[in-house]
């Protein structure tokens, strides 16, 4: 069994920094091998690695390829059982890493994990990617056990049981390579944002089992590249979302989803307006104009997933809206919403 840890940096010397010499001691050589792949960074991020961590892999890109294209690079690689993929923005805690790769080894029919995600900042709370494991409405729209949308639940032992998800955090991802490979990994298109959704929608499709594994237990700083409401972030997920949609719903379900999603945009466009974020506003049209530049791009994308898949039903999707259970029935709980 052989298992690398990749962190995907960009510009990320000072988290590394900080959070390589805790990696180091709770991820011991007998389990893993620690990689970092560098995304044609600009700062001292090479010459730190080079001088403090000797001893950690340096794999070089001359540009910035993204989070989905660079972490297929990367692994393109790298030869091992198991993908740990880890953003440079998180402090990992003992025996992190252990019960993730333990119950890959047991489970053969999952394919993919993640551990419980909380908070760097505010550490008794869920940290919003990905928290307990993640889900997704049927229109699209992400939510995890412990984040309901903005709303950070406290981790109060509540949900510390193994579950199925629908998706797992692009924070903390385990992954067997050769799955990985299998379902031609990220998509590169995306560059960044909702590649790990994407990802984990083509698994569960070809009837791939993902769980989460709150017994293993990660500090996530988040919006280590892009903060949260940064425009570019807002422009990244809108897109990305509806490619991912177009990518991977049945044939029955995409035009009345995306018709649903036509006019749901654009109401998030006007409320990003109205409280004074002109920006994310246009970010949000800007995004709805590439999704449909990029579209034709798409199709054969499309036609092989839907090929490929063999599970008609997912019970990770609600058929719930998340968007009226939150804001016009007031649920900010995962436990209230089933």
């Amino acid at each position: 069994m052989k298992v690398a840890v990749v962190i995907l940096n960009w510009n990320g010397a000072h988290y590394m920094e900080q959070f390589l010499p805790i990696l180091q001691k709770h991820t011991p050589a007998s389990l893993a091998t620690i990689i970092v792949a560098d995304n044609g960074s600009t700062d001292d991020s090479i010459s730190l690695l080079k001088e403090k961590f000797k001893e950690i892999r340096l794999i070089q890109f001359d540009q910035n390829y993204g989070f989905a294209g660079g972490y297929n690079r990367a692994l393109a690689q790298i030869e091992a059982d198991y993908y740990v993929i880890l953003n440079s923005d998180v402090e990992v805690t003992e025996g992190w890493l252990s019960p993730m790769i333990d119950y890959l080894e047991h489970h053969p029919d999952v394919v993919a994990c993640q551990p419980k995600v909380l908070s760097y900042n505010n550490r008794n709370y869920f940290e919003h990617a990905g928290a307990a494991g993640g889900f997704m409405d049927y229109l699209g729209y992400p939510f995890c056990r412990g984040r309901i949308l903005s709303h950070l639940e406290e981790d109060k032992g509540q949900y510390d049981a193994i579950i199925d998800v629908f998706w797992a955090t692009g924070a903390c991802l385990v992954i067997r390579a050769k799955t990985f490979h299998q379902v031609g990994g990220f998509d590169a298109a995306f560059f960044a944002h909702m590649e790990e959704i994407d990802l984990c929608w083509r698994l569960r499709n070809r009837n791939h089992r993902v769980v989460c594994i709150p017994q293993s237990k990660i500090y996530h700083v988040g919006g280590g590249t892009l903060q949260a409401e940064h425009p570019q972030k807002t422009y990244l997920n809108f897109r990305n979302n509806l490619l991912m949609l177009y990518k991977n719903l049945h044939p029955s379900e995409l035009s009345p989803v995306l018709t649903i999603r036509f006019f749901m945009d654009y109401l998030a466009a006007f409320q990003l307006l109205i409280t004074g974020k002109p920006k994310n506003a246009r970010a949000v049209l800007k995004a709805r104009i590439a999704y449909r530049k990029m579209r034709p791009r798409f199709k054969q994308k499309r036609l092989a997933n839907l090929q490929a898949a063999i599970n008609p039903h997912i019970p990770e999707i609600t058929s719930k809206s998340i968007i009226v259970n939150y804001y016009l029935r007031g649920k900010r709980r995962f436990v209230d919403l089933w």
